[in-house]
C-alpha cells in the first residue's frame, strides 16, 4: 500500500507552491505520495510524477488526513491552526514547516526542509500531545454552539464603541466581574500568541495548564491567572450589555448574545505534533523573539 502525506499549504506566495512542487517530488522519489486540497494546489506545477504517486485531491475538511502518516504543513501559524481541523479528528500528527514570519508553532523552518522530509520518509522522528479547550456557549441552558481551540478561545466584545461586562467564573465559583475589551482562556501552546500579547506569561508547552488573560480590563484585580489543566472556566456576558462574540483560534467564531454563557474546559482530544530534534523551548523562545543573550556563560563544567 502506498505511504500517503496529507500537505496543507498557504498557496498565495509563488515560492511556496514552487516549495510544494519540490516536496512532491522528494517524497515520490522515496515512494511517498502526497493528498492535497484541491484549491491549494490548483497553481502547483507537479512536472513529470508516475501516475501512481501523483498527489491526490481530497476536500479540505475535518478528518480528511485520515490514513495518512503525517500532515506537512507549510506556511506559517495561521496555516498550521487550519491543518489541525483536519487533523485532530483522526489523530494524526502535524509537522510545521515554518515557510512565514514568526511561525512558533512550526517544527521547523524552510532552510531544514530536506532533513525534516528525510525524517518523515525514514521514520525518525517523535509525536508529542498538545493540550485544547473544549468551548460551549450556551443562553439561558440551551447550546448555541460548541467548539474547541489550540491556542486560545476568547470571549470579546462585538462593539469597539462599547466596554464588555462580564463575570469570571473559575469552578463553580464566581472570582471577578469587570468591564473588558475580552477575556482570553489560552492553552500553553497558545501562551505565545493572542495571551502574550494581552500580557499573558509564556508558559512551556508541557505544562499542562490553562491561562485566564482579560484583555484591557478596568478593574483593581484583573491579572493573568494560571489554573489546573482539570479546572472548569465560565465566562458570563451581561444581560444588560451589549453582545460579544466567542472566537475560537481566530477561526471558529459565533456571535454571543447578552446573558451568554461560555463554558470552557480542556478537551478529551489533543492535537498531535510532530518533534524531531528535540530542541528546548528556551532556544525556540530565543531565535523566534531575538532574545538578547549577550553575556551568557552557562553553568561551570565538573572538573574544571
Amino acid at each position: 500500500m502506498t505511504r500517503e502525506i496529507l500537505v496543507v499549504l498557504h498557496a498565495g506566495r509563488e515560492k511556496n507552491r514552487r516549495t510544494a512542487a519540490a516536496v512532491a517530488h522528494r517524497l515520490a522519489a522515496s515512494g511517498v505520495r502526497l493528498r492535497v486540497i484541491g484549491e491549494e494546489w490548483a497553481e502547483v506545477e507537479n512536472g513529470d510524477l508516475p501516475a501512481s504517486l501523483t498527489p491526490r485531491i481530497v476536500e479540505g475538511r475535518p478528518g480528511c488526513a485520515e490514513g495518512a502518516e503525517v500532515v506537512l504543513v507549510l506556511g506559517g501559524d495561521g496555516t498550521l491552526l487550519r491543518a489541525a481541523e483536519m487533523a485532530r479528528p483522526v489523530g494524526v500528527p502535524l509537522l510545521g514547516v515554518n515557510l512565514g514570519r514568526v511561525g512558533f508553532l512550526a517544527e521547523t523552518e524552510e532552510e531544514s526542509l530536506g532533513e525534516a522530509l528525510d525524517a518523515v520518509v525514514d521514520g525518525k522522528y517523535s509525536v508529542e500531545e498538545r493540550m485544547t479547550i473544549d468551548a460551549v456557549a450556551r443562553l439561558n441552558g440551551h447550546v448555541l454552539v460548541r467548539s474547541w481551540a489550540l491556542n486560545e478561545a476568547t470571549v470579546e466584545k462585538s462593539s469597539r464603541e462599547r466596554i464588555l461586562e462580564v463575570v469570571l467564573e473559575v469552578d463553580g465559583r464566581p472570582v471577578s466581574a469587570f468591564g473588558c475589551d475580552g477575556v482570553i482562556c489560552a492553552t500553553p501552546t497558545g501562551s505565545t500568541a493572542y495571551a502574550f500579547s494581552a500580557g499573558g506569561p509564556l508558559v512551556w508547552p508541557q505544562v499542562e495548564a490553562l491561562l485566564l488573560v482579560p484583555s484591557n480590563a478596568h478593574a483593581l484585580f484583573s491579572r493573568p491567572m494560571v489554573v489546573a489543566p482539570d479546572t472548569e472556566v465560565a465566562i458570563e456576558v451581561d444581560p444588560a450589555g451589549p453582545p460579544a462574540v466567542l472566537e475560537c483560534d481566530g477561526r471558529r467564531n459565533v456571535v454571543l448574545p447578552p446573558a451568554a454563557r461560555v463554558e470552557l474546559a480542556r478537551s478529551n482530544d489533543p492535537v498531535r505534533m510532530v518533534r524531531l530534534d528535540g530542541q528546548p523551548f528556551a532556544d525556540r523562545l530565543v531565535r523566534k523573539f531575538d532574545l538578547p543573550v549577550r553575556g551568557w556563560r552557562g553553568a561551570p563544567q565538573s572538573g574544571s
